[in-house]
């Protein structure tokens, strides 16, 4: 679809010669004499940019600017005079003009700035739009529960959202939904159309981990052939999420606290100091407080971090979350997978407020996923939900001997850590070759070790 430009211009003969370039580039053309007449053009009909002259009979081109942008904030203006100074091109662009340009015309350079124009148009709505749906999914809203506890998380995380504290300390058990609340806190910001980047401390090793946050310099060791910038320079303008921060080395955290108290990060290899401007977000499933005791966190790190901390409670001391919450995973597995699940029978909802969830909301999510996956009828039943595990593991269990699934079901979260304990065990502490018995990778191993606490040596 052609896309349509109004000229503005008292000259006649002007806009005469614009139209008949503008229509050879394919453009629909509008015209006005004057900036009333350009005020009831664009009332009549919303074009895709408008050429503007600085001397109109009855406004000023800039006042002209000036109704538009307040009127019509996104359309692209391009200011043409044949009486520019700098002053008038510099006030004109902030104004909000997309160019200033000189007559006589060169109508290569408007041909040229033109489509820049429409083209940074379209991006920027195309970009608008996606936020929007970003924003939409990640809503505070989608923070579910009705609870007392979690009405005070969705209030404060509405309010931290729109301020300019540079950090914030998620806490809570894993499965509370500690990255949703990180996400609503970007998407709620002034932040939102920037990056928002996502690391977890416990998911690299740690020889990785310093060259993976801070970027490095070509040279900078053996392996380094170019240049790399870090997440902390990708995060610029917006957030960097570090997940499970409890896990990171003792040696980094300095680091990472240098970073916080200067905004500024150097390169591995690098000489010089490079300032961004990210807010931080931290979470940990466990209690730094406690791993400062044991000097296992730095204490001025910790206080740097939680100077507002947001606190997410367990579901199982939230149950009078659960119908609300297996609403919205009906809802939301419905579209997914293209069914029509109404809701759950009073029974399995009883069994489901029983049930102490230790993997809190995920495994809430997680169960409800595996029941509608495996539901033919309109409301799930108690039997559903008595599968705890997969049909693969439950295969490869029972081919080992006479083990079968309890009648009450069986969490996921105590077989995967009773099966790593047992691989450690019979690996006799050599990772490696324990993660070979659960065909995981070694890095897998080590974060699930981490996950559940499990003791390990080597």
């Amino acid at each position: 679809m052609s896309k349509t430009i109004l000229v503005v211009d008292d000259e006649r003969l002007l806009r005469w010669s614009v139209r008949q370039k503008l229509e050879g580039w394919g453009y629909n053309v509008m015209e006005a004499e004057s900036g009333i007449a350009a005020l009831q053009a664009l009332e009549s009909q919303a074009p895709d940019a408008v050429t503007l002259d600085m001397r109109l009979p009855d406004l000023n081109g800039l006042e002209l600017l000036i109704r538009i942008k307040k009127q019509w904030p996104d359309l692209p203006v391009l200011m043409m005079t044949g009486h520019g100074t700098i002053s008038d091109a510099v006030r004109s662009l902030q104004l909000g003009a997309f160019d200033f340009l000189e007559k006589p015309i060169n109508f290569e350079r408007l041909e040229n700035t033109l489509k820049n124009a429409l083209e940074s148009h379209a991006l920027r709505t195309v970009v608008e739009r996606v936020t929007s749906e970003i924003k939409a999914e990640y809503s505070i809203d989608n923070i579910v529960g009705n609870s007392p506890a979690i009405q005070d998380v969705k209030a404060l995380v509405q309010k931290l959202a729109v301020t300019e504290t540079t950090t914030l300390l998620i806490e809570g058990e894993s499965g509370t939904g500690k990255d949703l609340v990180a996400k609503a806190l970007h998407y709620h910001s002034r932040r939102a159309r920037q990056p928002f980047v996502i690391q977890n401390c416990a998911a690299l090793p740690e020889t990785l981990m310093e060259s993976e946050l801070y970027g490095y310099e070509k040279g900078a060791f053996t392996d380094a052939r170019a240049t790399k910038k870090g997440l902390f320079e990708l995060a610029d303008g917006g957030t960097i999420f570090l997940d499970e921060i409890g896990e990171l080395p003792l040696h980094l955290q300095s680091k990472l606290l240098r970073v916080l108290e200067d905004q500024c990060i150097r390169r591995i290899g690098g000489v010089k100091d490079i300032h961004i401007d990210v807010r931080v977000v931290a979470a940990s499933n466990r209690n730094l407080l406690e791993l400062v005791k044991k000097k296992g966190f730095r204490e001025d790190l910790f206080y740097r971090l939680s100077i507002i901390p947001i606190w997410l409670p367990p579901l199982r001391e939230r149950k009078q979350d659960i119908p609300v919450l297996l609403k919205h995973f009906i809802s939301l597995c419905n579209v997914r997978l293209k069914k029509s699940i109404r809701g759950v029978t009073k029974t399995a909802e009883k069994m489901l407020m029983e049930y102490q969830w230790p993997g809190n909301v995920r495994e809430l999510k997680n169960a409800v996923e595996r029941a509608m996956i495996l539901a033919t009828a309109d409301l799930l039943d108690d039997e559903h939900f008595h599968i705890q595990i997969s049909t693969g593991a439950l295969a490869e269990l029972e081919s080992q001997g006479d083990w079968r699934l309890p009648p009450n079901g069986l969490s996921l979260y105590d077989v995967e850590k009773l099966l790593i304990q047992q691989a450690i065990e019979m690996a006799h502490g050599n990772k490696t070759n324990a993660s070979k018995l659960l065909h995981i990778s070694r890095d897998t191993l080590r974060y699930k070790i981490k996950k559940y606490r499990i003791a390990a040596k080597g």
